[in-house]
């Protein structure tokens, strides 16, 4: 593709990603005043949860459905179901209809998030392709503060029920562009692939037993009740029964040979631990700032706009680093160690702590994030041949997902068990201390900014340190998860980056082996017979591999794959 067109697809893509990651962050200041509407603070962690357990369920599904049939319709669905999701949030009187639509929303946000990264991929080279992913990187940090801050705007001036209303312009927008400048090849003519769809029921299965154990134990149920130990067991069974399906079907959803490829398993773990920590933090931090600082919903995203700076400028400066210098295994490094410098800073903070300091913590987060997550994805991407990068990319991302995923989950489980808790001894404490003095009532579940802003004392600093005792410390639990993420990058490889569409990570040219799909199917011996310059570039694929692992020929690899 010709350089403009790239950007003018790039454009429409970096739409479509924005607005997925802005509704990551969007309620996060307006979810306050919305679980105090709609008397739900005992169902706040499910407005973040439901909308990121759907997106991360999706993620492989789309990958590899991307890979197979063509991508430019699945992007366009996947905004279509967003757009859905995003009435019916709209229109929501309740929390159940407020989850319902998360529900649709991170359906098709799956896809926005996934099938960006995996177009882009396919029209541009690694060595170029830093760059791109550095935008792309600062779309999250943009939104990370965009949102929230854009949330409290909204919340304290037209209604929270307008931080849905802003993405039909924007989904609008994105779904022009992908029509009119996604321009994919035909579908050459043979056999339809076989979509494994019992791997991805068998996934979802999975992805929502860890979620609602994580959501659940200790909160809902007790640790040890039948019903978590029930979604244990179903857990358990779906990942054995997953694994056997993806070894078996000739299309798995994510193929197990990706876990033999260094790159993409050491990357994909660090992913998943940075995951938990970005959004355990982004996920409850602006709640947070309002409760405890007594300020306004646009406020508290002001005071995000730290984390987005550093994060903006390090995610950009890196992409367009790598791309020149073709170097980059010390900045995931370096990146996911501050982020575990910041976790540890945050734990520290108290109720009396000056803004400032939460500003400084969120600004070192932010330089951490912008060093690591971005390029991660590039080092898988680079790792595999362009049939392969949907797949990848989706896998790789899942990972990450399900930690960002877990770690609202079961940060928010546990910090609304502990602020429930804290309020409820306190208020005993209260109580017996002053006896002749009745305390006004309080719902702990009815709780809104402004309501702990009018309470008396001493009832207005019982709830505040509630709130910061109640949060705070549970990012100190965090910290080693990323200090564990730090070691297992240590063995990352530093791979050249391929310079061409055509090139594999060792910079050898990729051919594609039973391109003629009918007949591999047909004749599993024509399908080996491939030319000896096949041979000599299946040898180096398996070389690029670090393990010997054959990823040119493998079931269903002679199907025709769209290069969009």
């Amino acid at each position: 593709m010709k350089t403009s067109a790239i950007i003018l697809l790039f454009v429409g893509l970096m739409i479509a990603m924005f607005m997925f990651s802005l509704n990551q962050t969007v309620l996060a200041t307006a979810l306050p005043t919305i679980v105090g509407e709609l008397d739900g603070v005992d169902q706040m962690l499910w407005v973040s949860t439901a909308f990121m357990l759907a997106s991360t369920i999706m993620m492989p599904i789309y990958g590899k459905v991307g890979d197979l049939f063509g991508r430019k319709p699945l992007f366009m669905f996947a905004i279509s179901c967003f757009l859905l999701g995003s009435v019916f949030a709209l229109i929501a009187n309740d929390m159940g209809m407020l989850i319902f639509g998360r529900v649709l929303q991170g359906i098709g946000g799956g896809g926005m998030m996934i099938l960006s990264q995996s177009i882009i991929a396919s029209v541009v080279p690694a060595r170029e392709r830093g760059k791109y992913m550095g935008i792309m990187g600062s779309a999250f940090a943009v939104s990370s503060v965009a949102g929230p801050l854009i949330g409290g705007w909204l919340t304290v001036g037209p209604g929270w029920r307008w931080a849905f209303a802003i993405n039909f312009p924007l989904g609008i927008i994105a779904l022009f562009a992908a029509a009119i400048f996604l321009k994919v090849p035909k579908r050459a003519p043979g056999p339809r692939p076989k979509i494994d769809v019992i791997g991805m029921a068998l996934i979802s299965i999975v992805t929502s037993c860890i979620v609602l154990v994580s959501a659940w134990g200790g909160h809902d149920y007790e640790w040890g009740s039948w019903q978590i130990n029930g979604l244990i067991i179903v857990g358990a069974l779906s990942i054995v029964g997953f694994i056997f399906v993806e070894l078996k079907v000739s299309e798995p959803v994510i193929p197990m040979y990706l876990f033999k490829n260094r790159d993409f398993l050491l990357c994909t773990i660090a992913g998943l631990f940075i995951g938990i920590g970005m959004f355990g933090v982004l996920s409850y931090m602006p709640t947070y700032l309002q409760m405890v600082h007594g300020i306004d919903a646009t406020v508290a995203g002001l005071m995000m706009v730290p984390m987005m700076g550093t994060m903006l400028i390090s995610s950009t400066l890196i992409g367009f680093v790598v791309s020149r210098t073709g170097k980059y295994k010390k900045y995931p490094l370096m990146g996911i160690l501050i982020m575990a410098a910041s976790l540890v800073l945050l734990s520290q903070l108290k109720a009396e702590s000056a803004a400032w300091e939460t500003m400084g913590c969120l600004a070192l987060l932010g330089l951490g994030l912008g060093l690591s997550m971005q390029t991660l994805v590039l080092v898988v991407q680079n790792a595999f041949p362009v049939a392969m990068v949907g797949t990848a990319t989706a896998s790789n991302n899942y990972f990450r997902q399900v930690g960002a995923t877990l770690g609202m989950a079961f940060i928010g489980s546990v910090f609304t068990q502990r602020l429930l808790d804290n309020i409820k001894d306190g208020m005993g404490e209260l109580a017996k201390a002053a006896p002749s003095q009745p305390l006004p009532k309080v719902s702990s579940t009815g709780l809104t900014p402004q309501i702990v802003a009018d309470l008396p004392e001493p009832l207005h600093s019982l709830i505040i340190t509630s709130y910061n005792d109640a949060l705070v410390p549970l990012f100190l639990w965090v910290a080693p998860l990323a200090v564990l993420g730090f070691v297992f990058l240590c063995f990352l490889p530093n791979t050249p980056l391929a310079q061409t569409l055509k090139a594999d990570p060792a910079k050898r040219e990729l051919v594609t082996v039973g391109a003629d799909s009918s007949a591999s199917h047909a004749d599993s011996s024509a399908s080996h017979a491939v030319t000896s310059d096949s041979l000599a570039e299946k040898a180096r694929l398996k070389e690029s591999t670090h393990d010997g692992t054959d990823i040119t020929q493998r079931p269903g690899d002679g199907d025709s794959r769209p290069a969009d």
